[in-house]
């Protein structure tokens, strides 16, 4: 059976192939075809349907985050794999080859994942408060050697407004060391750089350019490592980012109609998710719309469908043609405008603002913050800040690093809307030459297909992917 290199090059487009020479051979030496995404495509959602062959409305990842009724809070982010409702692509491979193996570099929802190796980012949550960058890595041994290799896990490259290159070339030396030591069947990895200039500055910026280079020349040596040791490499991506230059404040409209209430700790305000009657979970140009009360839901859709950038508002019959009537998704989805995308900003004044507004807070803002990606460009004393805060942690006092801004207009690039023409959507590269004749005939595959030709590829017989 041949060994399998799965690369998840996030914001990876046709576009942004011409940048790529590295990328580009593979589909040189094999074949290159339209990867149709999913609704929301966004990262959660894409990789649960790449890794199960079903539709959110079946493993139920409806975004990166949602409203969680049960426990009556919004998270997004969570880590366990067992929200995925749905096998994964090596659980089936196993039915049929029970000493199949498998490893995952950095794949979403990697806690409790029954991969064989598992590498993902872990800060480590100090009794004091203070966090320190990590990872958490599956069998416990492979820390070590990874981080004594590779040095620590650089989590303030990885996201935030010093996301680098630097987090996908430790990735990337991650996978080398597997592939060299363990090399099991399937090795899954996420490659995240494109996802930052590109929602920085736009994908049209010189920045999008050079970060597509900069991918391109860190993934090089792992090209060549997989050549030499004959895995099939199947390099895709989630969604394409476009240029964006109108935020919509859903849930600053849902409060001033009244639907969304705040509660007050300390000057700050916080989204109350018990009493209010309507609230969105933003997610780039996707936000579910939770409402209490059906005899609100009219009300409601009216106020969404008239916001200037939203293109759709989906209700559950609607959601059902995209596969989303999932009931973890909102009363509605409501859908951008191509050049437009969600804010979950939901106080009306920035004095009342709460504290965690200001920094790379992922887990406890109640939606997707792409402007943790800046130091806010009107405090010119920001960076002095962080690097002051640095300091503060490495004398081992606690810190807040307030320094990012809350003003949407700095971001130029989204996602998260099914893409509007190919050459700006998600892309597939394979090495093996035999293209799957739907492939072929259509010039397309669809995310649910991914998981079928990632068996096909490893000769897993028909039954087991039933």
């Amino acid at each position: 059976m041949r060994k399998l290199l799965v690369l998840d090059v996030v914001g990876l487009t046709p576009a942004l192939l011409r940048y790529m020479p590295n990328l580009s051979r593979i589909a040189g030496r094999g074949w290159k075809a339209e990867l149709g995404t999913v609704l929301p495509a966004v990262t959660c959602s894409a990789q649960s349907t790449f890794l199960t062959g079903t539709l959110p409305a079946e493993h139920g990842i409806v975004g990166n985050g949602w409203y969680f009724r049960d426990l009556g809070e919004i998270y997004l982010w969570r880590q366990h794999n067992k929200l995925v409702q749905r096998p994964k692509v090596w659980e089936i491979a196993r039915a049929a080859r029970p000493d199949y193996t498998a490893a995952n570099v950095c794949w979403w929802y990697a806690m409790g994942m029954t991969t064989d190796i598992t590498v993902t980012p872990r800060p480590i949550y100090h009794a004091d408060g203070r966090k320190s960058p990590d990872c958490y890595v599956r069998p416990p041994h492979l820390h070590d050697a990874l981080t004594a290799e590779l040095g620590e896990f650089p989590l303030f490259q990885y996201w935030g407004p010093t996301a680098s290159i630097v987090s996908s070339k430790w990735i990337v030396g991650a996978v080398r060391r597997i592939l060299r030591t363990d090399n099991p069947d399937l090795l899954l990895a996420y490659v995240p750089h494109l996802d930052y200039d590109l929602q920085r500055y736009g994908p049209d910026s010189p920045q999008a350019a050079k970060a597509a280079r900069e991918v391109d020349a860190a993934l090089a040596p792992l090209l060549h490592d997989a050549e030499s040791a004959g895995s099939t490499v199947v390099v895709l991506s989630e969604y394409g980012i476009t240029p964006v230059d109108t935020p919509v404040d859903i849930n600053r409209a849902l409060r001033r109609e009244g639907l969304l209430e705040v509660y007050t700790q300390d000057g700050m305000e916080y989204l109350d998710p018990w009493t209010s009657r309507a609230f969105a979970v933003a997610d780039h140009q996707v936000a579910h719309v939770y409402v209490a009360d059906e005899k609100d839901l009219a009300r409601v859709r009216k106020i969404v469908e008239n916001l200037t950038g939203v293109d759709e508002v989906l209700d559950r019959e609607a959601q059902a043609r995209y596969g989303l009537d999932h009931e973890r998704a909102g009363e509605f989805v409501a859908v951008a405008e191509p050049r437009a995308w969600f804010t979950y900003y939901y106080w009306l004044d920035d004095d009342y603002a709460p504290d965690y507004a200001r920094g790379v807070e992922i887990h406890r803002k109640p939606g997707y913050d792409p402007a943790e990606l800046f130091f806010d460009p009107t405090d010119s004393l920001a960076k002095v800040k962080a690097g002051l805060n640095l300091v503060r942690k490495k004398v081992g006092l606690r810190y807040a690093m307030n320094v990012v801004p809350t003003d949407p207009r700095w971001v130029r690039g989204s996602h998260g809307r099914l893409p509007d023409s190919p050459e700006h959507g998600p892309v597939l590269l394979c090495s093996d030459p035999a293209v799957p004749s739907t492939v072929e005939s259509r010039g397309r595959i669809e995310a649910t297909e991914v998981r079928d030709l990632l068996l096909k590829l490893q000769g897993i017989d028909e039954g087991a992917r039933r």
